[in-house]
């Protein structure tokens, strides 16, 4: 472990319905940490009827680290309350970066109760200043997320996009309880930003 490594502070959003012990997100967390970086999974508010006010409110109460070095890691919903996030938020140097896996900030067609999370317009520019790095992961058969809202994701945030052919919504219910993937594009992520 090197002193900048510790130094190294990385967030998880969890997505609608989700919580901390879901998915990979567990997985992840341990990952790194054995790599010695600081791990949080934020336990985001009433995520069976999720409000965009309660989210931006308490990522902006609960994330206490923002330099050259925090990273954010969004699932699903998460995506775009980190970008509703960084709109809000002051930051007096670019951040490491983000990572969106089956993102979106258009509205979902079944969805329609998260429709307050995309109705207005985001400041790409701005958030793309504010990210020294951005990548997003989707799959193509994806039922939950369309593929191309993810895709427009990564285009509008000019995020390096990795396509994954059978992955789902990438869920523990899809079978993922590890996503080595995500590991792997932020540790590239991280080790370009040193």
């Amino acid at each position: 472990m090197t002193n900048i490594q510790n130094q190294k502070q990385v967030y998880i959003i969890h997505g609608y319905t989700a919580s901390p012990a879901d998915h990979w997100f567990p997985w992840l967390q341990d990952k790194l940490q054995e790599d010695g970086v600081s791990v949080d999974i934020l336990e985001m508010p009433n995520s069976q009827a999720p409000k965009l006010n309660e989210w931006i409110e308490y990522l902006l109460q609960n994330i206490k680290v923002l330099h050259k070095d925090t990273y954010f890691i969004g699932h699903s919903l998460g995506c775009v309350s980190i970008l509703r996030y960084l709109q809000q938020v002051n930051i007096s140097e670019p951040l490491g970066g983000a990572v969106f896996v089956s993102g979106f900030t258009d509205p979902v067609p079944s969805l329609p109760s998260l429709d307050e999370f995309t109705i207005d317009h985001l400041d790409d520019q701005q958030i793309i200043d504010s990210l020294k790095a951005r990548a997003a992961i989707a799959s193509k058969d994806d039922t939950i997320v369309p593929f191309a809202l993810s895709k427009k994701l990564a285009e509008d945030m000019q995020a390096d996009f990795h396509e994954v052919d059978h992955g789902g919504h990438f869920l523990q219910s899809d079978g993922f309880t590890t996503l080595p993937v995500v590991y792997q594009v932020l540790l590239e992520m991280m080790n370009a930003n040193e």
